[in-house]
């Protein structure tokens, strides 16, 4: 009888481990079908976080209605990013248009022109550059009609944008308007007695992210102006487009302005082609360098510390190394996903394993 009992249990058990595996599988087949809706509601959670401080001024300094002080909030963050977009695509329509009507042959010859210079002033065996890059396999690969094609994409993209921004708007909103639906929503997972935690934990993080979050748009926005006076005094072209894009990329801690100055480097290069190397466009590279580097240093020793100490409360060297795991483990969405994330996980990690020696030590400043 004993041995029939110990048999169903075994058989109960094993039926049991692989419903819960295949309930996993079904979990994460779900949530990978409905990505973008996870997505819209991430956004729409920083959307809120960055409003929130805007609806809280309206509402409680200026004794405007919630519901008003919400629409008035995300109408004025709207505005903002189609007036980024509205910058931005006359811009990529005009190179669009004047792409078909580039002489490849005089590009090519003033890409030798600048090589020769170049090896001349630095007294370098000259490298034949457009050699080179057609050894490449990119080259290879490379096909000139996938431009306007991509071009084409990007504007049949943009109803996809409009129906994602309206979902993220319309989330938002919802989220702004009722701070304790997300709450709700998080509570469900809760046990029963620890609700209370995961108030604090919740209500910590809300406090924490909204001002992180703010901090990167007032980081961005300085940037872009100083990235802006930087183009502007050496004569780019487009110069407001290209400053906003170096200053988007700066998003991605280390890499991103790394990038942001090579695109800035090859934009003054494209702009001043056929120009003498040492009289024109070396001299230019130099200002761009030293004006990078000015404001890279105002970045990294006045902004972050402000964005990630003051925001986030925690030393530079803590989040300097966690953006380097993230890196390295999870990519370039690892390092834009590390520092947000690293604050949630401290929050909870004092809630609720507080009595760890690690988790007390890194969590005295919250």
């Amino acid at each position: 009888m004993s041995k029939a009992i110990h048999s169903k249990s075994i058989t109960y058990g094993i039926l049991r481990a692989l419903g819960i595996i295949l309930g996993i599988f079904i979990l994460i087949w779900f949530l990978w079908e409905i990505q973008s809706v996870l997505a819209y509601i991430g956004i729409a959670a920083v959307v809120s976080l960055i409003g929130r401080p805007i609806v809280l001024l309206l509402r409680d300094k200026l004794r405007f209605p919630n519901t008003l002080a919400v629409i008035i909030t995300l109408v004025f963050l709207f505005l903002i990013i189609i007036g980024a977009f509205l910058m931005i695509i006359p811009v990529i329509t005009e190179q669009s248009e004047n792409f078909d009507q580039i002489k490849w042959e005089e590009v090519e010859e003033n890409v030798e022109v600048l090589n020769e210079q170049i090896s001349d002033y630095f007294g370098i065996e000259r490298i034949n550059i457009l050699e080179r890059i057609q050894k490449t396999p990119y080259y290879k690969d490379f096909n000139l009609d996938l431009i306007p094609q991509f071009v084409n994409s990007f504007f049949g993209t943009l109803g996809s944008f409009a129906i994602g921004l309206f979902s993220i708007l319309f989330i938002a909103f919802f989220l702004l308007k009722d701070s304790r639906l997300l709450l709700e929503g998080v509570l469900v997972f809760s046990k029963k007695g620890s609700e209370g935690q995961f108030l604090r934990a919740f209500t910590k993080i809300k406090q924490l992210l909204s001002r992180y979050f703010i901090g990167l748009v007032f980081q961005v926005l300085i940037l872009f102006v100083l990235y802006s006076i930087i183009l502007l005094i050496v004569g780019v072209e487009n110069a407001l487009i290209i400053a906003f894009f170096c200053a988007l990329l700066n998003l991605v801690p280390y890499l991103g302005p790394a990038i942001g100055y090579l695109l800035m480097s090859a934009f003054v290069i494209s702009d001043n082609l056929g120009s003498d190397f040492s009289a024109v466009i070396l001299p230019e590279l130099i200002i761009v360098f030293i004006g990078y580097g000015i404001v890279q240093t105002i970045d990294n020793f006045l902004n972050q510390p402000l964005i990630f100490g003051k925001s986030v409360k925690s030393h530079p060297l803590e989040i300097f190394i966690v953006i380097l795991i993230a890196g390295i483990v999870f990519g370039v969405l690892g390092l834009v996903l590390a520092v947000p994330t690293y604050t949630a996980i401290k929050v909870i990690s004092k809630e609720f394993l507080s009595e760890y020696k690690i988790v007390k030590k890194l969590t005295q400043n919250l």
